[in-house]
């Protein structure tokens, strides 16, 4: 690799940096930083006037299908989904067959992941909470942490055992990983396939009530404070529970939280096509919790944007709504919404939004923290937040199209990723 990117807008986070430079790539790390800078005859120049340079984007909540689910998903097309999407990491959740609750699964996703695209995109994975995601036993987390497991969850399910709850949190804190909850109440949401309200009375929908995420996430709250614990709320959706977060940040407890762009960007009217792409779990929310989303974002209380990403074949989102499965696939669309949701209408600055992409999820996961400087590894997520592109779910890299945004004009998209002495190039 021999990368001049010339003109390019650096905004980082870490340095606070916000300027226009030159960075000159040899090998996979930064030779040169700064102005003017000169290529010889074999460097392959670049022009990046008027795009971004930021730290590479981080999706702290993909589920990547393998191993058991290849038919929607395998690593190689996602970790090629998020490298079309502008993302140079992913974390990888454990709802598949076997579940992420051993080793030697862990293993198995290092592995492959090395030879997806010759390991251009980092996978990280997240250990199950329990054995099986069944939320009986706790499984062996000590073991998980020592494979590489990054934090824990049984995602797709909540931990809905009080007990359990609190032995994982204890547990996880001995190795300072997080607790990351699908925060579901399912007693409240049995049966329930929406949002429970004037949208799915009208249907002829079952709900399921936002209390359902509320009750688990106040609950969940009180349990890491009293464990002195970190826990992490998986894609918030619902108004109530950005405020019981706010509350528990200003009282100094280790939560974080995430929020989908699906969640930020779309209300449970989307559901009256009766489309099944809308359809996942948390579901669409009202309007209220949408703005409650947005300010979330813009006040800090909502540290991360995360896609849930979740590919499901063709055949099984051509159902009866009822019966479909819960889940879109969002890698690809991510930084569009985000810049035409966010940015262009004044939540989050460019800076901000970086943060939420890439800082902050590294954060969360203990992860070391990108450097832009002389010396160190390039790894970068290259953008333009001006151009205008029209959503063609049939160009996506993923294995599956399920999406709901099919067809949007969006604002903002991947140029490309260097990460790993390696480039790809939209």
């Amino acid at each position: 690799m021999n990368i001049l990117l010339k003109n390019g807008r650096l905004i980082d986070p870490v340095s606070g940096r916000d300027e226009t430079v030159d960075i000159h790539i040899v090998n996979g790390r930064i030779d040169k930083l700064g102005h003017n800078i000169t290529a010889s005859g074999s460097t392959q120049s670049i022009d990046l006037k008027g795009k971004i340079v930021a730290p590479g984007f981080f999706d702290m909540h993909v589920h990547l299908r393998e191993p058991g689910f290849e038919h929607k998903e395998t690593i190689l097309t996602g970790c090629t989904s998020a490298a079309a999407g502008g993302f140079t990491a992913v974390a990888c959740m454990p709802n598949t067959k076997p579940a992420i609750d051993d080793e030697s699964v862990i293993k198995f996703i290092h592995e492959r992941a090395k030879i997806a695209l010759n390991g251009l995109v980092d996978v990280y994975p997240i250990g199950a909470v329990t054995l099986g995601r069944k939320g009986e036993h706790l499984a062996p987390l000590a073991e998980l942490a020592s494979a590489g497991a990054v934090a824990f969850t049984d995602d797709g399910d909540p931990v809905h055992d009080a007990e359990i709850m609190r032995r994982a949190l204890e547990y996880s804190s001995m190795f300072k990983k997080a607790v990351i909850q699908h925060a579901q109440d399912l007693p409240l949401t049995k049966g329930g396939v929406m949002n429970e309200g004037f949208n799915s009375t009208t249907l002829g929908l079952p709900g399921m009530p936002s209390v359902a995420e509320d009750l688990m996430v106040a609950r969940d709250i009180q349990l890491a404070k009293y464990t002195n614990a970190q826990y992490h709320v998986a894609h918030l959706s619902t108004a109530g529970c950005v405020e019981l977060v706010r509350d528990a940040k200003k009282n100094g407890l280790h939560v974080t939280c995430e929020v989908t762009p699906h969640h930020f960007t779309l209300t449970d009217d989307a559901v009256r096509t009766y489309d099944t792409n809308t359809k996942m779990n948390p579901p669409l929310r009202s309007r209220d919790d949408v703005e409650a989303m947005k300010e979330g974002l813009r006040d800090g209380t909502i540290d991360a944007i995360a896609t849930d990403h979740a590919p499901h074949s063709f055949d099984e989102k051509q159902v009866e709504f009822q019966q479909a499965p819960f889940g879109i696939v969002g890698l690809e669309t991510a930084i569009g919404l985000a810049i035409t949701e966010l940015f262009e209408k004044n939540i989050l600055s460019l800076f901000q939004l970086i943060e939420k992409f890439s800082t902050n999820p590294r954060r969360i996961l203990h992860l070391h923290e990108i450097k832009i400087q002389e010396g160190e590894s390039a790894n970068f997520t290259l953008f333009d937040p001006s151009v205008e592109w029209k959503v063609d779910v049939q160009k996506f890299k993923s294995k599956s199209k399920n999406s709901p945004f099919g067809g949007y004009v969006l604002r903002g998209k991947a140029v490309g990723i260097i990460n790993n002495g390696q480039a790809y190039w939209n």
